[in-house]
């Protein structure tokens, strides 16, 4: 029997009048692949934040491996494995593409004081993060520009370094808010081909926000429908398609 890694139960949060999450709740299975897909405004990105920890619920829990952490903060959910590919992407633009990749991966020497001046101490492991770097770079085509700042990258280019990045912080799930969004429809293709073989090898768990639904329905294993601040429907592909609310809230009747 699947087992239910990531819960949501009554999850509501307000903004003034407005209520952009609506006493949702649902379950993620270990090693699924699961897509979220809505109008504009539905609240799919609040709900996102609400999971990775950047905003807090008003009202409801969650849980992941069966620990509640609806109060944590997004560096504990990060220790947990949970990593946060955003829709804009958030990089330190004054820093080369191997430095911004070198900052999510786990257990530096080098970031603790006592070491940090010792060179010696963190130079091997260090030369060996920044080879896997440079494996990752290769599959988003930044390999050859490892060495150039983030600022010179494009916008399609931004959001592939932020997807290795965020790949590189070891997940356990990964929340993707568009990864196919401004990138050339080719090089999205094999994002998402990527994302089916993670799943594969490492056992990954994806939660992903799309709204070019030919990559998404191609790779999920059920997808979820946002409106208004609540989950409409759930379901197969195929059945979304043929959802009568879905049609009329999303694909516009």
């Amino acid at each position: 029997m699947p087992k239910v890694l990531l819960k949501l139960r009554n999850i509501s949060k307000s903004f003034g009048g407005l209520k952009a999450v609506n006493s949702v709740s649902l379950d993620i299975n270990e090693g699924s692949i699961i897509g979220l897909i809505g109008p504009n405004g539905s609240g799919k990105t609040t709900l996102f934040n609400l999971i990775s920890g950047v905003i807090y619920p008003d009202s409801g829990e969650i849980y992941f491996k069966n620990i509640n952490i609806t109060n944590l903060p997004p560096y504990d959910r990060f220790k947990l494995g949970i990593v946060y590919s955003t829709q804009l992407p958030r990089l330190f633009k004054g820093m080369t593409i191997l430095e911004n990749s070198l900052l999510p991966i786990r257990g530096q020497i080098g970031e603790k004081w006592l070491f940090a001046p010792i060179r010696k101490k963190w130079l091997s492991q260090e030369m060996r993060n920044a080879k896997r770097v440079i494996r990752e770079l290769e599959y988003v085509q930044l390999r050859d520009m490892y060495n150039n700042f983030a600022s010179e990258l494009s916008g399609g280019q931004l959001k592939l370094l932020q997807l290795e990045r965020s790949l590189l912080g070891d997940p356990v799930l990964l929340l993707l808010d568009e990864p196919g969004a401004g990138v050339a429809p080719t090089l999205a293709r094999n994002i998402f081909k990527r994302i089916v073989e993670l799943r594969e090898k490492e056992n990954l768990t994806f939660f992903i926000i799309e709204h070019r639904l030919d990559l998404l329905f191609d790779i999920v294993d059920s997808v979820f429908v946002m409106d208004k601040g609540k989950i409409i429907a759930e379901g197969r592909p195929d059945e979304i398609l043929q959802n009568p609310k879905v049609k009329e809230a999303y694909l516009g009747g």
